[in-house]
């Protein structure tokens, strides 16, 4: 488990934008100060919280799994609070909550053309997909048609309104949620929206000292006690995705685990249909993210054993009676997992 971050009140050390430019160090400390302050918003949720910042860093998207109160609303909104001055820039919300219904439209979360009479022309009105964080609340909730149009939002950072394209912000991150129990009523994500996720995280119950914890803090509120921790800026956050890439060493060997890892499992009988090479490519960048937060300079075989049903799970589709997905994704990484363990991952 990545180590505790910060105290309420520290002072964010100056030039960090800088050296965000040129060492692994300022990328680690945006994401203590971001972990801290996420901590500090929702108890008990240590791994959930490392794993959304891993996918921040690796601009990818966060399906989570939960029940109603889990504190996902909570999660999304101190991430979006926790930009500081990012809000209202370029017209781009810091956080946004789009409430997925069966009778939303696709214009109710990329925005519309409103005929202005002064001037008798169209405008576009962005809708609220236009933010740096955006919660996709009970997504399987709505029509596919909405959901091809998150599709493309989540794809290819960008909406289509009247055969017209805009563009949406660079940091662009969901965090969608589904209710694993209350299925009536719901559209099953397909494939190629899953596809989209970098990862899958279910959320359970918290434990007993976590929910005392919650309690104890009553009257303030979660996010009123997560504002006494230092935030970050849109631009240190962009930075450190840059740096994360840049600097951290992929080693051969570790591209040729994912490959052999992926065929492994499109081979096993248990399972109908396996991962896509988008599920790689995607991997990657959350590989280096982990890694720079363990302070390490290059991806290890704990990365990949760590990271690998976070990204694999759902994007499996496996024969009838196949119920224990993890066991069978556990079997196949350990089979590399060895390999890699007998190889050198850093730099030569």
């Amino acid at each position: 488990m990545m180590p505790s971050f910060g105290e309420p009140g520290a002072e964010v050390q100056p030039a960090i934008q800088s050296r965000l430019e040129d060492s692994l160090s300022g990328v680690r400390e945006v994401a203590e100060r971001l972990g801290a302050r996420l901590r500090a918003a929702i108890r008990g949720r240590d791994e959930v919280v490392e794993l959304v910042l891993i996918a921040l860093l690796a601009d990818g998207h966060v399906l989570l799994e939960d029940y109603p109160g889990s504190g996902k609303t909570t999660l999304a909104r101190a991430l979006g609070n926790a930009l500081e001055g990012s809000e209202g820039t370029e017209g781009i919300a810091a956080f946004r909550r789009i409430q997925f219904t069966p009778d939303l439209l696709p214009s109710d979360i990329t925005g519309t053309n409103i005929f202005d009479v002064e001037t008798s022309r169209f405008s576009f009105r962005r809708g609220p997909v236009f933010a740096h964080i955006v919660l996709a609340d009970e997504i399987n909730r709505t029509s596919p048609k909405v959901q091809a149009a998150m599709l493309e939002a989540m794809a290819e950072k960008q909406v289509t309104v009247d055969n017209t394209s805009y563009p949406l912000d660079d940091l662009f991150f969901v965090i969608a949620t589904q209710n694993p129990l209350d299925l009536a009523g719901t559209y099953p994500l397909p494939t190629p929206q899953l596809d989209r996720f970098l990862f899958k995280i279910e959320m359970k119950h918290i434990d007993r000292a976590s929910e005392l914890e919650v309690l104890d803090q009553y009257p303030r509120a979660s996010l009123e006690v997560a504002h006494d921790f230092p935030g970050v800026t849109l631009e240190e956050v962009l930075a450190a995705r840059r740096q994360t890439r840049s600097a951290v060493h992929v080693a051969p060997v570790v591209k040729e685990a994912l490959v052999d890892l992926a065929r492994l499992l499109r081979a096993d009988p248990r399972v109908l249909q396996g991962a896509s090479t988008r599920a790689l490519v995607l991997m990657l960048p959350a590989l280096q993210a982990r890694a720079v937060m363990y302070g390490r300079d290059f991806v290890s075989p704990e990365d990949v054993e760590v990271l690998a049903p976070y990204v694999f799970k759902h994007r499996l589709e496996c024969a009838p009676g196949v119920e224990d997905i993890d066991a069978l994704i556990a079997e196949a990484t350990a089979v590399e997992i060895e390999k890699l363990a007998r190889a050198s991952l850093r730099r030569g």
